[in-house]
């Protein structure tokens, strides 16, 4: 780790019999953030699993791209505390904050590419910024990200401007792992994708999970996303975490806009595909 800075312990939960389950690498509590008189999260609480798929869901306007940001320190909290990987950040000095972010990772919407640099030099920004590595080594570990998000070699020499939409994602993607870090921030990856290319992200993002041992943070609107990579859902509603749980667990909770959500008219893509032969087979029948 940077600066020789040690790990501190990752806080794990408890069952009943106070054995240790899994490992908590994110936990955020009573978190509180507001602008002005408005306030946006009210004492939140949230825990992310050390491994896991996290997809963060909420109607437009609640608050989901606010908390990620908060989490990452670019937004100010008004009271609670947030660990990362055992960590606070208040409790940090400039050292330790710089060796924790290493192990961070963010996309955000639109991929924030710098239009001025290449694909190659995009993926080099964090390598510049926290480390001291030679140019021959940084082109060698950027052409490795490349390959690793499945961009084509000659990518790392083309502008943002040259790129697609499914492009510019894979590339920020690659900028996100460029330290290699354990945790990963995604906002609405699949947004402006069509259907082929957000569910080939999808399969991305659940491949490098399991071979890298990441642990991802997804913010989406994607009902598919939801069903086909994510191990937990959390949905955030009137200014906290209403429920969270797998896609049975929001299908059984009595909430107007969670079962709006997730049983209403776009979400037949959630039937398992065990079903789905037989709801076709229904919905052509006309039963």
């Amino acid at each position: 780790m940077a600066g020789g800075v040690d790990q501190q312990p990752i806080e794990t939960t408890r069952n009943e019999a106070g054995k240790a389950e899994r490992d908590v690498v994110l936990s955020a509590r009573d978190v509180t953030v507001g602008f002005g008189p408005k306030v946006v999260l009210d004492k939140l609480n949230l825990d992310i699993y050390r491994g896991e798929i996290l997809g963060f869901v909420g109607a437009s306007g609640t608050g989901k791209s606010v908390l990620m940001r908060t989490v990452l320190r670019l937004l100010p909290r008004r009271s609670g505390t947030i660990k990362i990987l055992g960590q606070d950040f208040d409790e940090l000095d400039e050292p330790e904050r710089n060796a924790l972010d290493m192990r961070l990772g963010v996309l955000f919407q639109q991929g924030a590419l710098f239009s001025s640099l290449t694909v190659k030099e995009n993926i080099q920004v964090p390598m510049r910024e926290y480390l001291d590595l030679p140019v021959t080594l940084m082109d060698e570990l950027a052409h490795l990200k490349i390959r690793m998000v499945g961009l084509a070699a000659d990518a790392a020499d083309k502008y943002p401007s040259e790129l697609s939409g499914g492009m510019i994602k894979r590339a920020a993607l690659a900028r996100a792992l460029a330290l290699d870090p354990e945790l990963v921030f995604l906002d609405e990856p699949t947004s402006g994708l069509d259907p082929i290319g957000a569910a080939e992200f999808d399969e991305l993002i659940a491949n490098l999970r399991d071979s890298l041992g990441l642990t991802v943070y997804m913010v989406t609107h994607d009902l598919d996303s939801l069903f086909s990579v994510c191990d937990r859902i959390a949905v955030l509603g009137k200014k906290r975490v209403m429920v969270e749980g797998t896609i049975d667990d929001m299908l059984a909770y009595d909430d107007p806009w969670v079962q709006a959500y997730f049983k209403g008219k776009r979400a037949r893509s959630i039937v398992p595909q065990d079903d789905a032969p037989a709801a076709r087979a229904q919905h052509d029948s006309g039963k």
